[in-house]
């Protein structure tokens, strides 16, 4: 399989795991395909995009003579899909452009790879990536299990418990081989900062408020990004066909407690009076809908893989930190838009 398609590739998890793959992987040929739409920055991937086996297409997943045309043209032998609609509030805004997205757009993927391949899938895989938010919301104990029932709270998550559900159907309609990983919530270096932690660093740089929802008690299990891209790593090469992993890091923590640990840490950074960044917080209207707890068991990929998380929560905090003090230029592309009109006309469709 040396001719990978990376969708979503431009994205926050997918330049991170483009980056991985054209570095550790000379032989392969990665394909980065990606609609360049907000949440999709090529700046992301400017260290490597002269590199002899990376190619970026341009392009939407819900353009489906368009897929089929460049995997006729490439004859890719594996997809990793990431691209998706992401963020929970705007999909209880406009739940229909996850539905078209997320769904609709992973069954044009699925048939464009079906009518390339053709039933001969022999070394080929399709990889989809996906949340652990398709499991609903958790009581006060317990985890998340590879046989938890689907049970999605908000637009977004029931779009991604679809596109997972027509996966799994391709694999037992079409005997198309696939393989799902369910991740929780990641940091790291070039989040869209409309995201929690990158939206009150920059907050906190600007000294505006920090909105948080309801109380702050709702709990995640978070996850360094670059941690993430091993994971999916060792799954593509390693995992076993028509199985499903839980990513997880083992790493629970309430929104408030997360944040005020950033305040502690801006601080330091910043060389304000420890307290300073705190008294930023500004609670709000709670989400509607809001699962209050995710917890992810990774003791499968742990125990038959051999992945664990590499980092501890708070030494990856410090990186992500330091990587976003060190990246003004990016961040305020980004949070102006200027990151768009650069790509967007290099990329004219």
């Amino acid at each position: 399989m040396n001719k990978i398609l990376i969708t979503g590739g431009a994205g926050f998890i997918g330049s991170h795991l483009v980056r991985l793959f054209v570095k550790k992987y000379p032989n392969y040929s990665i394909y980065n395909l990606d609609a360049l739409t907000y949440a999709g920055n090529l700046e992301n991937l400017k260290d490597i995009e002269e590199e002899a086996n990376y190619t970026f297409i341009k392009g939407d997943i819900n353009d489906a003579d368009f897929l089929d045309d460049i995997f006729k043209e490439h004859q890719f032998d594996a997809v990793i899909h990431l691209a998706a609609e992401s963020h929970v509030d705007r999909s209880i805004t406009d739940p229909l452009a996850f539905v078209k997205t997320n769904v609709m757009g992973t069954v044009n993927l699925l048939n464009a790879a079906k009518n390339t391949w053709l039933g001969n899938f022999d070394n080929k895989l399709f990889y989809h990536v996906s949340t652990d938010e398709v499991y609903g919301s958790l009581g006060e104990t317990g985890y998340f299990l590879e046989t938890t029932s689907y049970d999605p709270q908000s637009p977004y998550s029931a779009s991604k418990a679809s596109s997972d559900h027509f996966v799994r159907a391709y694999s037992n309609t079409y005997k198309m081989p696939i393989v799902v990983s369910n991740c929780s919530n990641n940091y790291g270096p070039f989040q869209f900062p409309e995201k929690l932690l990158p939206l009150c660093i920059n907050n906190i740089k600007n000294s505006k408020a920090l909105p948080i929802y309801g109380k702050g008690e709702n709990i995640r299990d978070w996850l360094f990004v670059e941690d993430h891209a091993k994971a999916i790593d060792m799954i593509f090469h390693k995992g076993q066909q028509g199985e499903t992993y839980n990513i997880g890091g083992f790493n629970e923590w309430k929104n408030i407690d997360i944040v005020k640990i950033l305040c502690k840490v801006m601080d330091k950074k910043l060389g304000r009076a420890e307290g300073t960044s705190e008294k930023l917080i500004t609670y709000v209207t709670d989400r509607a809908g809001h699962d209050m707890r995710y917890a992810i068991d990774a003791n499968k990929i742990k125990e038959e893989l051999g992945w664990e998380p590499s980092l501890q929560f708070e030494e990856g905090m410090e990186k992500t930190v330091d990587w976003y003090l060190a990246n003004e230029e990016w961040l305020n592309n980004v949070t102006s838009g200027q990151y768009q009109s650069y790509y967007n006309n290099q990329y004219k469709d």
